[in-house]
């Protein structure tokens, strides 16, 4: 990695530092040590590119000077990495038309009307396009709803479909971490009214098909349905208003312990700490399909509630059908799994590395020291979710209202996998070595021996070079 590339990452890494404290309120003295470490490693960066240590200005009085630096949150990819990315896009691919499915395309920016109101939460990290004096419109968050608008346009009533495209979200950037704002998604989802829970699992063996494949190591899928994480709200007494939002709360477990997520839930959710008390006996509990399955069934208040009685059925089958497809062994039932998208309407699911010992490339050291109350850089730990999805019946039928005069709703069910390339490509890359990653594909290379100053052979060379590409084999020549 050039000395650039590296002084990149440490003002990547800085700046994710300096949000942190500020995040978090710490003291000012703090943020302001770790702001001149970021000004720092900026002056450093742009001196590294060309200019001047003493500029102050640039031509024309800005104040400012150029550095060169792609957008905040996205990232070049050199001819190597792009190898490995060509061959992580290739395999996933691979599995999705070796399980019947076909590819679209939709475009990379959406009528902001069908955006809105889709993602809980996380709405306010959709990119608004400025108004051009047209139509209002932002840039695609996932290929999900696109989707949907798509099935529901074109009045589609069954499709097996992958997509692979940029999304783009304004998230806090960890490129380190494989958390961009700008980045590919790779989704296969199922279309169409079929017997329960069918096209569900066996989205669950695509993903585990593709993990497989791409070799990431250790994984495990976990699962849950939203009509038993609903239930579970009900009978603990959640008010409706808070469900969602409380279900955002929920998904944290995975990053964070109980009592954080107990505390966010009483202090900043205002929920009653009686009633968090009793979501947290139920969110806590996981484990093997029919250990998990036989637990919610012998607690009776749960088991009164009509939503996790579908639920529990729906993931009955799904566990029957798992054993039949192999993969029991890579699935947990996971009560804390939420998912925080409004769409969801069935069983959700999400794919995450197990490994102990995986680390991404790290942050210089320099850039990854511990801040107020230990706090560790991102860049050093884990990569979080590689795969997710889940069933979302009622999406399409939300787009389809809107095509009839009389507001006539025609659902289609979906379900689907979205795969997470760039965390995907950071833990390839990282198992990888440069020496082994090959950048082109050249099979033969032609050259001549002589006096180059002479050389005469070089329409000879020519022509050997276009037999060798008509007849299909990847070739170059040597041009003196």
């Amino acid at each position: 990695m050039s000395d650039i590339e590296q002084l990149k990452q440490q003002v990547e890494a800085q700046g994710s530092v300096v949000r942190d404290l500020k995040a978090a309120k710490a003291d000012k003295a703090q943020v302001d040590e770790q702001v001149a470490l970021l000004q720092a490693l900026k002056k450093k960066l742009h001196i590294a590119n060309g200019g001047d240590a003493d500029e102050s200005k640039k031509k024309g009085g800005s104040g400012k000077s150029l550095i060169l630096k792609e957008p905040k949150g996205t990232k070049d990819y050199s001819p190597k990495e792009m190898a490995v990315r060509t061959e992580i896009f290739s395999t996933i691919v691979s599995v999705f038309e070796k399980h019947g499915a076909v590819t679209i395309d939709t475009p990379v920016f959406e009528l902001k009307e069908i955006l809105v109101g889709k993602y809980g939460e996380d709405s306010k990290l959709i990119y608004d396009l400025k108004d051009q004096g047209g139509e209002e419109c932002s840039l695609r968050y996932d290929l999900t709803v696109p989707f949907a608008r798509y099935v529901a346009q074109k009045s589609i009533s069954n499709i097996k479909r992958y997509h692979l495209a940029k999304v783009y979200r304004r998230d806090q950037p960890a490129i380190t971490k494989g958390r961009m704002r700008e980045f590919y998604q790779c989704d296969y989802d199922i279309a169409g009214i079929y017997d329960a829970m069918i096209p569900d699992v066996e989205c669950v063996r695509v993903a585990v098909d593709v993990l497989r494949r791409l070799d990431v190591g250790g994984f495990v899928v976990k699962v849950n349905h939203r009509k038993i994480l609903d239930a579970i709200f009900e009978v603990s007494g959640v008010p409706q208003e808070k469900v969602r939002a409380i279900s955002s709360a929920v998904d944290k477990l995975d990053k964070a312990p109980w009592t954080e997520v107990r505390r966010e839930m009483t202090q900043e959710k205002g929920l009653e700490e009686a009633v968090a008390d009793r979501i947290g006996q139920y969110v806590q509990i996981s484990g093997p399909g029919e250990e998990v399955l036989a637990k919610l069934r012998a607690l009776p208040e749960l088991m009164a509630s009509a939503k996790a009685q579908e639920g529990i059925k729906d993931m009955g089958l799904f566990f029957r059908y798992a054993a039949i497809y192999g993969i029991l062994d890579y699935v947990s039932f996971d009560m804390s799994l939420a998912r925080g998208l409004d769409y969801y309407t069935g069983i959700i699911y999400e794919a995450v590395l197990v490994e102990e010992n995986v680390r991404l490339p790290t942050a210089p050291e320099s850039s990854a020291k511990k801040g107020k109350g230990d706090a560790v850089d991102e860049s050093q730990i884990r990569v979080g979710s590689i795969a997710a999805g889940g069933r979302y019946d009622e999406l399409v039928g939300m787009f389809s209202s809107v095509m009839h005069a009389k507001g006539k709703k025609t659902d289609v069910p979906c379900v689907g996998i979205s795969f997470g390339v760039e965390r995907i490509f950071s833990i390839v890359k990282s198992r990888r070595s440069e020496a082994e990653i090959k950048a082109n594909r050249t099979q033969v290379y032609v050259i001549s021996l002589g006096d180059t100053l002479t050389d005469s052979l070089l329409e000879d060379r020519m022509r050997i070079a276009a037999e060798l590409w008509d007849a299909g084999i990847a070739a170059e020549f040597a041009y003196k």
